[in-house]
């Protein structure tokens, strides 16, 4: 019996949205065919009917990972509004949270990836600068209805990024960081 066209769709989402998951928590280098195939619930031997390589699913995952980053803060896109947009200190709040801190595998794909995807295929590094430039322009925007500090927005998430990573890589509780981030990002 074969697999419908609906179905193909279905499965090449499932791989990606567990891959993202997966490369956020993980990095890049720690991601095999085999073990993303059974965290998606199949065969090893259907990936290649998905993608024609490990690299251009790593392309794929990058990217999508960073659009669920990016929507998870519901920042309007420049000069769109919606319904879901945040004001700059909701997403800072937001990005800073113990719980975007204590979930890796659904936090910032921007901070997550950065190292590995520097040591890249040209296509992951090219869809990466799309969606940092994407965020950068979405982040502008946020900042211009904020109510002071620094209007720049690649300090901004510069600091943000530096603050998320720092946060992760010290033991818990040994640095009071977590109700001083967010001031020290934006005021």
């Amino acid at each position: 019996m074969g697999t419908s066209q609906a179905d193909k769709v279905a499965n090449h989402e499932r791989i990606i949205d567990t891959a993202a998951t997966m490369i956020r928590r993980d990095g890049l280098t720690s991601l095999s065919v085999s073990n993303l195939m059974q965290r998606a619930g199949l065969t090893h031997g259907g990936f290649y009917r998905h993608f024609a390589s490990r690299d251009a699913l790593i392309t794929q995952a990058v990217d999508g990972a960073l659009d669920r980053s990016a929507s998870s803060y519901g920042i309007a896109k420049r000069g769109i509004p919606s319904k879901t947009s945040r004001s700059l200190r909701e997403i800072i709040e937001k990005y800073l949270s113990p719980t975007h801190r204590d979930d890796p595998g659904t936090g910032c794909a921007i901070a997550a990836l950065a190292t590995d995807v520097a040591r890249g295929t040209e296509d992951t590094r090219t869809a990466y600068t799309q969606h940092v430039r994407g965020y950068l322009g979405r982040l502008s925007a946020a900042l211009e209805g904020s109510d002071g500090g620094d209007d720049d927005p690649y300090l901004t998430l510069a600091a943000m990024v530096g603050a998320d990573r720092t946060r992760r890589a010290v033991c818990a509780g040994s640095l009071a960081v977590d109700g001083t981030a967010g001031g020290y990002v934006h005021g």
